[in-house]
């Protein structure tokens, strides 16, 4: 049911980012062409504010709406007829996703660089976000717990949401994601999707205010729309279709294998799923699973396209090469389901998030381990992270100086100014430390 890759006979040296380029399968997306798309939706949100959403809204989504707002009433309802046990997994995903990110908090750092002179560090949130909360296949409300608790732990005084309408609930975004909105206390959310949701953001419209940071997942226009508008608003990271890496050796079950890749098939015909061992017996159990689970899997159609279209099971020779294959590959997911789990997790360098061990399936960090679910994808956790805090604020400095301390930096100042020919800058120190400006 899934492609083999025989890696055996190359050491961790040779399983590199430059070496595996192009053997280790993954999801196309051309953000590039789409980029062609979505500019001009973008601009012509720029230039006519909500009448261009609601244009594209008709168009893309074949809603008409007289305004983008949701009225609070649809929001209480959509809380109030949430099934109970839905309501109690959301309030708890939230109580431990605020745990995880309010510890991510940066101190405030006083730093004495010498007498008389300090830099004060402090953490500044933004005063607004835009929350990008996507529809497609299934409904996130998971999503909305993930991007509006790490933006109220932050301090973001103002929180806006946007999720696709849909025909079928009247006009506004699914019920589900409604009522997660409820539940955190945002009123704020706006029935728009794709690229005009992101502009609306960006650029503010008369149903809108402009945010300073947008965030949220989507597929490759809302990560074209991310892209284009980089520069006039804060954004996180362009996230694709999602993936799973699985390092298993002879210890690993089997079952539980084949049961996490299928789950991250699930999400999308274009997900990627790695299977990588140094076990051959074990890679024919998962495969021998994969063909029981995945008939009785309800969306067998989705997960089979994904197993098939651009996942693998690769063999190497030891864990050192198991790890060296998935750092090349920087998933978004990596579970360790293999001997001191632990241990292993600590030696890896690229991946969004790790899932140690054989009771920390990917599953527990979509919902509720705490740890945040909007995570790099495509090869990005080379360089980036998964969402936080951080994304939704600043660190500023505060510089504090004395006299005497600025005097005795003079000199310095002087040589580094002249050095780039900037007398003005020296001047500025001149004139408060012998008062003139010759």
């Amino acid at each position: 049911m899934i492609a083999g890759i025989d890696l055996r006979g190359r050491g961790p040296e040779a399983l590199g980012r430059a070496a595996l380029a192009g053997v280790l399968p993954r999801a196309a997306t051309d953000v590039e062409t789409a980029l062609a798309r979505v500019g001009p939706i973008c601009a012509d949100v720029r230039r006519r504010g909500a009448a261009a959403v609601r244009e594209y809204t008709a168009r893309f989504d074949g809603v008409e709406l007289a305004a983008t707002p949701v009225p609070g009433a649809a929001l209480d309802r959509a809380l109030a007829g949430l099934d109970e046990q839905v309501t109690h997994a959301l309030a708890e995903a939230a109580r431990r996703t605020r745990a995880v990110h309010q510890a991510q908090l940066p101190a405030e750092t006083v730093t004495r660089v010498a007498g008389g002179l300090a830099v004060t560090g402090r953490f500044s949130p933004v005063a607004r976000a835009g929350v990008y909360v996507p529809g497609g296949l299934v409904a996130y409300p998971s999503s909305v717990v993930m991007n509006v608790v790490p933006a109220q732990v932050a301090g973001v005084g103002s929180i806006a949401v946007a999720s696709p309408p849909q025909a079928e609930h009247g006009g506004l975004p699914h019920p589900s994601v409604l009522a997660a909105c409820a539940l955190l206390g945002i009123r704020e959310v706006h029935a728009a999707g794709g690229a005009q949701a992101l502009a609306m953001f960006a650029y503010g419209t008369e149903d809108c205010a402009p945010a300073d940071v947008i965030t949220g997942p989507g597929n490759v226009y809302v990560a074209a729309a991310k892209r284009a508008l980089r520069g006039v608003v804060g954004t996180d990271g362009e996230n694709g279709p999602t993936e799973v890496a699985i390092i298993a050796d002879d210890t690993a079950d089997a079952g539980y294998v084949a049961a996490d890749l299928i789950a991250q098939a699930e999400h999308d015909a274009l997900a990627s799923c790695l299977l990588i061992t140094p076990d051959a017996d074990l890679a024919a159990c998962v495969d021998a699973e994969l063909a029981r689970q995945v008939p009785a899997t309800p969306h067998r159609e989705r997960v089979a396209s994904a197993l098939a279209g651009q996942s693998a099971c690769v063999l190497v020779d030891d864990i050192d090469a198991a790890l060296a294959v998935s750092d090349a590959w920087a998933p978004e997911h990596l579970e360790i389901q293999a001997r001191e789990a632990a241990k292993l997790a600590a030696r890896v360098v690229n991946a969004g998030a790790v899932f140690a061990g054989p009771y920390s399936p990917v599953s527990l960090g979509d919902y509720l381990a705490g740890s945040n679910h909007v995570l790099p994808t495509g090869g990005t956790a080379r360089y980036a992270s998964g969402l936080s805090v951080l994304a939704f604020g600043r660190v500023v400095n505060v510089v504090e100086c004395d006299r005497q301390a600025l005097a005795a930096a003079a000199p310095l100042i002087g040589a580094l100014g002249g050095a780039e020919d900037l007398a003005a800058h020296v001047a500025a120190v001149r004139v408060r430390v012998r008062g003139d400006v010759s």
